[in-house]
Formats: structure tokens, sequence, C-alpha cells
């Protein structure tokens, strides 16, 4: 197999990363929102072995980081959001964690791209979030509350330890 198929890979997880957040977002603007959030899930699936992938093959590149936090963005910062406007009575608290979770989702993901950390994290990684916010989501429920301390944690000083 050639070198530049195998460097290829991992991207192609990455990519059905951001086709996952795209199907999920697409899904639950047609009312099915369970099945918006098995696909935010699955992003998380792909998410988790892309980087894997990438590493085992030693064809790490800086594409593939960039193209990750794109993905990683729409999957788990967009795809969650629209997830928690849906289920959402909509007031001005809901229109302000919709607008500032994946807000700071993306300010969490610049923040690492410009300062990479090695065996830790500086706030929680942006698929842990999106992952609460699936689960509340696969059981109908949202909270404005929740939704605006997950955004808070992800630009928190915090540090968790990578997996």
């Amino acid at each position: 197999m050639s070198y530049q198929l195998v460097k290829w890979i991992p991207n192609l997880f990455t990519i059905g990363n951001l086709l996952s957040g795209i199907f999920s977002i697409t899904f639950n603007m047609n009312g099915y929102v369970r099945l918006a959030a098995i696909f935010i899930f699955l992003a998380a699936f792909l998410d988790l072995l892309d980087g894997r992938i990438a590493r085992k093959l030693k064809v790490n590149s800086e594409l593939g980081i960039e193209l990750d936090s794109l993905a990683d963005v729409i999957s788990f910062g967009v795809a969650p959001a629209v997830l928690f406007h849906t289920l959402s009575s909509h007031s001005w608290l809901t229109s302000f964690a919709f607008m500032l979770y994946p807000t700071m989702g993306a300010l969490r993901l610049a923040r690492f791209s410009a300062n990479p950390t090695i065996g830790y994290f500086i706030g929680i990684p942006i698929p842990f979030s999106g992952l609460i916010m699936a689960g509340m989501g696969m059981f109908l429920y949202s909270n404005p509350y929740v939704t605006i301390l997950l955004a808070i944690l992800m630009v928190s000083p915090i540090r968790v330890k990578k997996l």
C-alpha cells in the first residue's frame, strides 16, 4: 500500500466524525432527535480512532490535526447545541446557553491547537462535553444550567488527564 494512501486513513475517520456531526444536525432538523444523539456518539467513536490510528501508522500531520479540530467543533459543539435547542423551551437563558456552548467549545479547541499539552488537557475536552449533551438528548432532556456549566468547564483552568 502506498504511503500517500496510508497517510489518508486517519483523515477518513476524521471525515467520518465530521459527517456524523452533519448527520446529527440533519436528523435533528427532521425531528429524529434520538438518532441525532446517536450520531454524536458515533462521532466520538470515530474521533477516538482517528488519532490512535495516525499514531499507530506514524502518519501524524498538521492537516490531520486541524481537520480533527474542525470536525470536533461541528460534532461536539454545533450538533449538541442544536440538539439542546430543539429540546429546550425557548427563553433568554436557553438562547444564551445555545450560543455560549459552541463558542466556548471552539475557543477550547483553538486554545489547545495554539498550546498543546502532553498527558493532560486544560479544561474538559469537547468530545466529553458533547457526549454528556448527547446523553441528555437520548432521554429527551435539556437543561440550560448544565449546558452553561459544560461550556464554562471546557475553558476552565482545570487539568484533565488524557486517556
